[in-house]
């Protein structure tokens, strides 16, 4: 463990620890690429476990991989869950009621379609609630999307984030 200390601290825990083999905090987040925001409110199947405001965070190599369609090994991907604070007038982010992170490592995660999953509970940074359990409580809903890397989310022109670069007809 001394010896992962310089690269813990360097890298920030990033994400994950080759002694525990379990994805660690994602350190620094907040400073990656935005990919998306949206809602998820009562009514919808999942709302029990990710009712709330999403916040979708890409490192380096997995904005490459949306772009290319394909995630790369090393690539991570974080889902900031807030609760929603709705006034009646407009909708804001409320407390953590979790983090969520992917990180793709098909050597080690091979079958998981090469993707780690870890949760940590509110702001707590060593309360995590997948464990060794990624196969049944991630991978099963992630599976359906295997024709996009395992990945719900898009970015970019399809997710509605950029705008539509075709040319509009000019009204007179």
């Amino acid at each position: 463990m001394k010896r992962l200390l310089p690269f813990i601290l360097l890298f920030g825990g990033s994400a994950f620890s080759a002694e525990t083999e379990m994805l660690g905090f994602p350190g620094g987040y907040r400073q990656w690429t935005h990919v998306k925001s949206m809602q998820i409110r009562s009514g919808h199947p999942l709302h029990h476990l990710f009712g709330g405001v999403h916040h979708i965070y890409a490192n380096k190599q997995a904005l490459a991989g949306y772009k290319h369609g394909k995630f790369a090994a090393g690539s991570t991907l974080v889902l900031d869950l807030l609760d929603a604070r709705d006034d009646g007038y407009s909708v804001s982010d409320g407390p953590r009621k979790l983090v969520a992170v992917m990180h793709k490592d098909p050597k080690k995660y091979p079958d998981t379609g090469g993707w780690g999953f870890e949760m940590f509970r509110g702001e707590n940074r060593k309360d995590r609630t997948v464990g060794k359990d990624a196969r049944t409580a991630c991978f099963e809903c992630h599976a359906s999307q295997q024709k996009n890397d395992y990945v719900f989310s898009s970015y970019g022109a399809k997710s509605g984030s950029e705008p539509d670069s075709r040319k509009r007809k000019k009204k007179n």
